[in-house]
C-alpha cells in the first residue's frame, strides 16, 4: 500500500462512511474519494420517516459525522455527481459530466432506490416517494397545507410515515393490497397489533385495497382503488419497496443476483472491487444462506469487511441481522430473519396494551423475534437465536419465568 493508491467509494450513506473510517483504521494511506449523486453531506436514513419528518429532529442532527471528521480522514467528496459507467478493465469511472476518475480500488455503496408505481396521476403535485432527505423536505412542504394524506403501502416505511404525519395533525389513510399489514415480514399477531395501534391513534387502515389511479388536476385530490372506492387526499406518499442499484455493477461485468453478489469478505467478482450495504447479495454463515438486507447494522458491519478486503486483510462478515421501527410510542426491535418459520409464539399479550414479543420457531429453535417495547427481551432473543439449541416453548411464553434463564 502506498500514497499513489486511490480508493473510490460510489455512494455516501451509512456503508460509505463506515468504509472510509475503516479504511484509515486498517492502514490505508492512499487517496480516498467519495462520489455521491446527492448534494448533502452523508446523513442517517432511518430518522427520515420518523423524527425528521415529524419535526422532532433538526437537519444538522441527521449528519452521520461532523465535517471535521472527514477532514481528519483526508477524504475528498464529489457531490451531485453521477457515475454513468465503470470501466473495470482499465479501472476507471466515467461521470455524467464527461470526467473520468481512475481507481486502484473501488467500493460500491450504491444502496437502493424506491420502487415506483406506474399508475395514472403519479405525476400530480403532492405525490411523493420517501427515500432521501430531499424527498422528506418536499413531503414536509406538502404537509404544511394538507389536512388529508393517503399512504400507499402498509410496510414499515408506510406505517412510520403514517405515524409521523398523524403527529403533525393530518388525517391519514393507509391503503394496503394484502389482507394484512406487514404480511411479508411479520406474523399475524404483529400485523394485528399494528393495525390496532394505528387505528387507536386515528389512522384509517384499508386492507385488500389495490390502487389503480390518482386523480386531480395539477394537484392530487383523491386515490382510486380497484373496487371503485375513492380516498380524498391533499398529499400521497407511495411506499411499496425498493430496488437495489446494481446497474453499474452489472454493466461492468460483475455478478449480480438480487443485488451485487459478494462473498463473506464483501468481495465482488472483480479482485479490486468490493460492495457493501443495501445493494449487496451476500452469504451469512449464521443463517446458512445468502440474502440482501436493508438495514443500517448490515451496512456498517459489511463495510468493515469491505475496507479490510481493500487493504488486503481477510475479515469475514457474519452478523445476526437486526432492525428497528419507531411508530407513535412503540419501538419495535427485530432480531434475525423470520422467513421459513413454522410456529410463532407470543410472550405477553398482543391483544392488549403495547408491550409483547413474538418468537419465530423452526425445528424447535428460535430463528427470529419481534420485540415491541421490550428491549430486555430483544437482547435475550439475539442470544437465544445464536445459541441454536432446542427451546422450551412453554417456558419461553411463561412471563413468570425470567427469559434470560433460557440462555445456555
Amino acid at each position: 500500500m502506498d500514497l499513489s493508491e486511490h480508493a473510490v467509494i460510489v455512494g455516501a450513506s451509512h456503508a460509505a462512511v463506515q468504509l472510509m473510517i475503516s479504511l484509515r483504521q486498517q492502514g490505508w494511506i492512499g487517496h480516498i474519494t467519495v462520489i455521491s449523486e446527492e448534494s448533502h453531506m452523508p446523513y442517517q436514513r432511518p430518522p427520515l420517516s420518523k423524527a425528521y419528518l415529524s419535526g422532532d429532529l433538526a437537519e444538522e442532527r441527521l449528519l452521520l459525522r461532523a465535517s471535521e471528521t472527514y477532514e481528519k480522514l483526508n477524504v475528498d467528496f464529489k457531490f451531485g455527481c453521477k457515475v454513468t459507467s465503470i470501466d473495470a478493465k482499465n479501472q476507471q469511472l466515467n461521470l455524467e459530466t464527461g470526467e473520468k476518475i481512475g481507481f486502484t480500488k473501488l467500493a460500491l455503496c450504491t444502496g437502493a432506490r424506491v420502487r415506483e408505481l406506474d399508475l395514472p396521476g403519479t405525476e400530480l403535485g403532492g405525490v411523493h416517494y420517501l427515500r432521501t432527505m430531499d424527498d422528506v423536505k418536499a413531503i414536509r412542504q406538502s404537509a404544511k397545507k394538507a389536512s388529508r394524506a393517503v399512504i400507499i403501502g402498509g410496510g414499515y416505511i408506510g406505517l412510520e410515515t403514517a405515524a409521523s404525519l398523524t403527529k403533525l395533525g393530518i388525517k391519514v389513510t393507509v391503503l394496503e393490497t394484502e389482507t394484512r399489514l406487514l404480511k411479508r415480514v411479520a406474523s399475524e399477531q404483529v400485523s394485528e397489533f399494528y393495525k390496532r395501534l394505528h387505528e387507536e391513534e386515528g389512522v384509517e387502515i384499508r386492507l385488500g385495497s389495490k390502487v389503480v389511479a390518482l386523480q386531480g388536476n395539477s394537484q392530487v385530490k383523491s386515490v382510486v382503488c380497484d373496487d371503485d372506492s375513492h380516498s380524498g387526499a391533499d398529499m400521497v406518499i407511495i411506499g411499496v419497496g425498493v430496488i437495489p442499484n446494481t446497474e453499474l455493477a452489472s454493466e461492468a461485468g460483475l455478478v449480480v443476483e438480487n443485488g451485487i453478489v459478494v462473498d463473506q469478505f464483501a468481495q465482488t467478482s472483480h479482485p479490486d472491487i468490493v460492495a457493501a450495504g443495501d445493494c449487496t447479495f451476500h452469504p451469512n454463515s449464521l443463517l446458512k444462506k445468502s440474502l440482501r438486507l436493508e438495514s443500517v447494522p448490515n451496512a456498517s458491519e459489511q463495510a468493515k469487511a469491505a475496507a479490510a478486503s481493500l487493504c488486503g486483510i481477510k475479515k469475514a462478515y457474519s452478523e445476526l441481522p437486526w432492525f428497528w421501527s419507531d411508530q407513535f410510542d412503540v419501538k419495535l426491535q427485530i432480531a434475525g430473519i423470520s422467513q421459513g418459520y413454522t410456529e410463532a409464539v407470543v410472550r405477553g399479550d398482543a391483544s392488549l396494551g403495547r408491550s409483547f414479543a413474538v418468537f419465530y420457531i423452526k425445528n424447535q429453535q428460535i430463528i427470529a423475534a419481534d420485540c415491541i417495547n421490550r428491549p430486555k427481551d430483544f437482547m435475550v432473543a439475539k442470544k437465544l437465536i445464536l445459541q441454536q439449541s432446542t427451546i422450551d416453548v412453554a417456558a419461553l411464553v411463561d412471563e413468570g419465568i425470567e427469559i434470560k434463564t433460557l440462555i445456555n
